[in-house]
């Protein structure tokens, strides 16, 4: 609950003084207010608050006709908000945001109630294309990731000391200490015909996102991962698990490319993923240092098995038709000068989506969830395939003991803009009814209620060892990071043991609980200073828990 309600008395005193885009309403309820006649009364209502609003109004629920704090019960609030989705919708609207406070006893003299601001705007749900970039960020720590993203996605150059790096950390320490310490989101766009990309003035209003994912005819989203080696996990986590279709690697001119860089890289590569190098920081060295650091990336990238093409010499058009297949795009950057931004931004625009899984049918790897009062549990991550619906009935799963939960879907938005429907490669948020927010877990799975998936706890994989001591034998346990779950697995090589640059067969097996997983998917194992990637290969006999079918 938000501590502060000068937001909430500005609002009744406004709506008491001049009414105009202010609506006061104790709560909605499906059986009255979405009766015949009824309906379509609230509807114009609402359609006029938001035309007198200039394309905003303002809804203060669980108050009295004349502002008093009456309060409601949150499961009567959750309604209210149901309905006033259902009434936006048919009013050509959406609910932009909500705020919530406590106020009364909620009717029953012993559940606190709840009052509450809900925005709503002008322009109902919107429907994403279908050419939507998902790229992530990857590269030591101090060398410029969030600084470069944050410049692209706004336009605006860097003060020298990582100001626009503050558009994308999420958390109070990360803003205090200059460090990313989890995976964080960003997005801009084009608009067909315009000379100029459709950028953001403050990523941080909700808005501005929205509008974005509005105005834009292509989308480019940023998943901008950690560069200090204590979160490698949650680098691997945003590389494996976010259905990227191109990784952006950065190397700061000031210090070259260093362990932590080659390690990124690996991982990049490991994954199939097709990347493209920049040098940042180009402002501040000599023309020699920045040379000679442009020739550490050659040789780096060489080393990796991949060529090197300067996109300066050789052109966007040649870096967007060859990047991928061993040839890997480099290019010099200056958040604070703009330098190479421009390029950036043609490669983004051109860049094509790459291609989805064969599979038709909807999924989703569960990377974050939380709770928004009013509208429940959200489970946030990429949709791996397939397409997702307001309304849709899905599973979730697996729990711990391999059973799936029945869930529906109440409302989807994609960077603060609601949705209609998001397909494959779109970041989204699900809002769901019909599960708690404390039973969702990273790593779960949403598929369609018709679909019969299977837990599984072993599989079979084809693993290459790229670093490790001295040998992998039958029991080691790392860390496997597949999609978004990251869990323990003992591993079994067929033939006892895995030298360091091995490649051959094991049996896996997830230590606490079964995962939705197939074959063909690939995944990167992690302990301590050993690290390798795999394929599964077969996933055999399921023994993770009951199907949807069998419950």
């Amino acid at each position: 609950m938000s501590a502060d309600r000068s937001a909430l008395r500005r609002a009744i005193e406004r709506g008491e003084r001049d009414g105009g885009a202010i609506e006061f309403k104790e709560r909605l309820t499906r059986e009255v207010h979405l009766a015949d006649g009824r309906m379509e009364s609230l509807v114009a209502q609402l359609r006029h608050r938001v035309l007198s609003g200039d394309g905003e109004a303002t809804y203060v629920l669980g108050v009295t006709d004349d502002g008093g704090l009456a309060g409601v019960s949150p499961d009567a609030f959750s309604e209210t908000m149901d309905v006033l989705s259902l009434l936006a919708d048919e009013a050509d609207a959406h609910i932009a945001d909500v705020e919530t406070w406590s106020a009364g006893s909620g009717g029953d003299g012993d559940e606190a109630g709840l009052v509450g601001l809900a925005t709503l705007r002008d322009g109902g749900v919107f429907e994403a294309d279908e050419d939507h970039l998902v790229v992530g960020t990857a590269g030591h720590v101090d060398h410029g990731k969030s600084t470069l993203v944050g410049t692209l996605v706004t336009g605006r150059a860097d003060d020298g000391q990582g100001g626009t790096r503050g558009f994308l950390d999420v958390q109070p320490h990360e803003v205090e200490r200059g460090l990313s310490a989890d995976l964080s989101y960003a997005v801009y766009g084009f608009a067909d015909g315009a000379d100029e990309p459709v950028r953001m003035d403050n990523p941080h209003r909700k808005s501005d996102r929205a509008g974005v994912v509005e105005a834009a005819d292509r989308l480019v989203s940023f998943v901008d991962t950690v560069g200090h080696e204590p979160w490698l996990r949650t680098t691997i986590r945003g590389i494996v698990g976010q259905k990227l279709d191109y990784g952006l690697l950065v190397v700061a001119a000031d210090d070259g490319p260093t362990k932590t860089t080659r390690e990124h890289l690996g991982i990049l590569l490991a994954t199939e993923l097709p990347t493209i190098v920049a040098v940042t920081k180009a402002d501040a060295v000599s023309d020699d240092r920045l040379a000679a650091v442009e020739r550490e990336v050659e040789s780096m990238l060489r080393d990796a098995g991949q060529t090197p093409l300067l996109v300066d010499r050789h052109g966007v058009d040649t870096a967007v038709a060859e990047v991928g297949d061993g040839v890997v795009p480099l290019l010099r950057t200056s958040a604070v000068t703009k330098d190479g931004i421009e390029t950036l931004d043609r490669l983004f625009e051109r860049l094509p989506k790459r291609a989805t899984p064969d599979r038709e049918a909807f999924r989703m790897y569960v990377d974050r969830s939380y709770k928004v009062t009013g509208v429940g549990a959200v489970a946030s991550g990429t949709v791996n395939s397939g397409t997702v619906e307001t309304g849709d009935e899905l599973l979730l799963g697996p729990m711990p003991d391999g059973s799936f939960r029945e869930v529906e879907v109440r409302s989807i938005e994609m960077h603060y803009h609601r949705v209609d429907k998001a397909t494959a490669g779109r970041i989204v948020g699900i809002a769901l009814k019909g599960v708690d927010e404390a039973e969702i877990e990273r790593g779960m799975a949403l598929v369609p209620r018709d679909s019969e998936p299977r837990p599984v706890r072993e599989f079979e994989a084809e693993v290459m060892v790229l670093n490790h001591p001295t040998r992998i034998q039958e029991g080691y346990e790392p860390v496997v990071h597949l999609e978004t779950l990251s869990e323990a697995a003992a591993f079994f090589p067929d033939e006892g043991r895995l030298l360091p640059g091995d490649t051959g067969n094991a049996r896996v097996r997830f230590k606490f609980r079964p995962y939705l997983i197939e074959s063909g998917q690939r995944f990167v194992f992690r302990e301590g200073s050993s690290k390798g990637v795999g394929t599964v290969t077969d996933i055999g006999g399921t023994d993770g828990g009951p199907s949807a079918a069998d419950r």
